[in-house]
């Protein structure tokens, strides 16, 4: 085993401390859907921790009772925690408690949020964007729950960096609408 290398303690740095319930951070719809009986649903998520150099994110989401969010990977690796509810991953459950690792360059999903919906811990360790696959199990897990997609809540994204939300195969279209 080698040395360990010196410390990168940098002087006047500490912790930054958020809590679930910080009114600094609000939450964000970024994915919406019209389900069958005429509702919407929403992915809702509070970013905690944005950075850009090194990039990562740390967020907590809330995903509406039968949310589905089309397969997708992330620039970067990505971790996600149940925290409640239950998910529905491809074809795998996800109840309370469950990790999801995915490697960089893996993709998951569609993702489906359960009858009481879910709550999530994600962070995302380099670009925390995504990239779309299978736009047709998207379309399948849609229509399996009479649900169309709506096209994704504008956002408000760092100024370092662009929206690709509706760039990727199974992105919602742009809206027609003011």
């Amino acid at each position: 085993m080698t040395d360990a290398p010196d410390s990168p303690k940098v002087p006047g740095l500490g912790p930054v401390i958020r809590r679930f319930d910080d009114p600094d951070v609000p939450w964000q719809k970024v994915k919406a859907q019209r389900n069958a009986d005429g509702t919407e649903s929403y992915v809702h998520e509070k970013w905690f921790a944005f950075s850009n150099e090194p990039p990562y994110l740390s967020l907590y989401a809330r995903y509406d009772p039968g949310m589905v969010v089309r397969r997708h990977g992330h620039f970067s690796p990505h971790i996600v925690f149940v925290l409640e509810g239950d998910l529905l991953c491809g074809d795998e459950p996800c109840p309370t408690g469950t990790h999801v690792e995915l490697p960089f360059g893996a993709a998951f999903g569609p993702l489906v949020a359960g009858d009481a919906g879910c709550t999530l811990f994600e962070v995302m360790l380099g670009d925390p964007r995504s990239w779309g696959d299978d736009p047709e199990a998207f379309e399948r897990a849609l229509a399996e729950r009479g649900a169309t997609r709506l096209p994704d809540p504008p956002l408000e994204f760092p100024a370092w960096l662009s929206d690709l939300r509706s760039h990727w195969a199974g992105a919602a279209p742009e809206s027609t609408t003011p």
